[in-house]
């Protein structure tokens, strides 16, 4: 038992001995690696959002904050004012509104899942765009993908989980 207090006394010596053989300059950057912006050539910064079966393709640009969803006005294309304010969660939490115009495709799933899709992509083109914006989305949460989905159907089952209706004669 003693011997193996002795070698994990050493190995701690080790390890420490190993991070302080480092230079200091070099465990820094490590740590603190600055975020660059990442931005294409007309000045747009670009991410996929995905929600539910939805998956949304967000390319953001300075401007008036002009929001176009599939070729459509965002009021159009999400008609109920949940999902229009689901939207501009992003915008408003990070104090830009109105200072850049959306254009977003999406595909797949139904109007609330493809509004969150857009949320999301939203969330990652703006910290792309600004890196200083991550650490307050990331507090509000609009960074990780919401990853719940539809339960697939089992056999012998009617849906996933409810089953055929009972008879008893």
């Amino acid at each position: 038992m003693a011997d193996e207090i002795k070698s994990l006394d050493a190995l701690k010596d080790a390890v420490a001995g190993a991070a302080a053989a480092r230079p200091a300059a070099e465990t820094e950057t490590e740590a603190a690696a600055p975020r660059t912006p990442q931005r294409d050539a007309q000045g747009r910064a670009y991410a996929t959002g995905k929600r539910k079966d939805a998956v949304a393709r967000v390319w953001i640009k300075p401007g008036s904050g002009k929001v176009t969803v599939n070729g459509k006005p965002m009021a159009e294309y999400f008609a109920r004012p949940v999902l229009q304010m689901i939207l501009k969660q992003p915008f408003e939490i990070t104090n830009t509104v109105g200072q850049f115009d959306v254009v977003a495709t999406v595909v797949g799933g139904g109007l609330s899942g493809q509004s969150g899709a857009v949320k999301h992509g939203v969330s990652k083109a703006l910290q792309l765009y600004d890196p200083t914006l991550r650490g307050v989305l990331k507090a509000a949460g609009f960074l990780t993908r919401d990853a719940r989905t539809v339960e697939r159907k089992k056999y012998g089952k009617r849906k996933a989980r409810r089953s055929f209706q009972f008879s008893k004669r």
